[in-house]
């Protein structure tokens, strides 16, 4: 097990939503974020056949890249009527775009009106360091889909997913309440043995 130091880490991603969890979940830290895109760095072909696999993938060539220590997050909804689909393939399925409410339509019309709807997020998040070693681990939150969505908050298929337990969207909960207890945050905690600790 390798211990992540204090300084400049690089988030493997160029989505948005995810720099912004990512960011924030680091920031206590004393760790000074730069995400992919803003390097301007190459997005990888995306070739794992796990969640964990794409993960390490996406990491190890930001930090290749980069020299720097890298984290990258690969996660999606798995519907359980649908064989875990989409799965992997979560953004694509919004097409060249990345459009959700593409994405989201499509599970809705592949699920038709009598399938479960139960469904769940899996988040893997791996650190990644130039000399190739990595850390990996896994979150998940299991749930419910609904449709027509709800909300405008999160990113993704959140206003579609409604957490065990829960009656509102990710897309309707205020995001600090989503983000203290949803996969990526059950993955980062169980990275935060790893992570430099909790600054004053």
């Amino acid at each position: 097990m390798r211990r992540l130091e204090t300084g400049r880490l690089v988030l493997a991603t160029h989505n948005p939503g995810k720099v912004t969890e990512l960011a924030e979940l680091m920031a206590p830290r004393g760790l000074q974020v730069v995400s992919a895109g803003e390097l301007g760095l190459p997005e990888p072909e995306e070739t794992g056949l796990t969640f964990k696999a794409n993960a390490e993938l996406k990491a190890l060539a930001a930090a290749r890249a980069s020299g720097l220590p890298a984290l990258a997050d690969d996660s999606g909804l798995c519907v359980d009527a649908l064989g875990g689909a989409p799965g992997l393939y979560s953004a694509r399925w919004g097409g060249p775009q990345k459009d959700f409410n593409l994405a989201m339509a499509r599970v809705h019309a592949e699920l038709g009106e009598d399938a479960p709807r139960t469904a769940h997020f899996i988040c893997a998040l791996s650190l990644a360091w130039p000399d190739g070693h990595t850390e990996t681990v896994e979150g998940r939150v299991d749930g419910s889909l609904v449709w027509p969505p709800r909300g405008q908050n999160g990113f993704g298929y959140d206003p579609m997913f409604v957490m065990a337990g829960q009656t509102q969207t990710y897309g309707e909960v205020p995001r600090h309440v989503k983000e203290a207890d949803n996969h990526r945050a059950r993955a980062f905690a169980q990275l935060t043995p790893l992570l430099p600790p909790l600054q004053p």
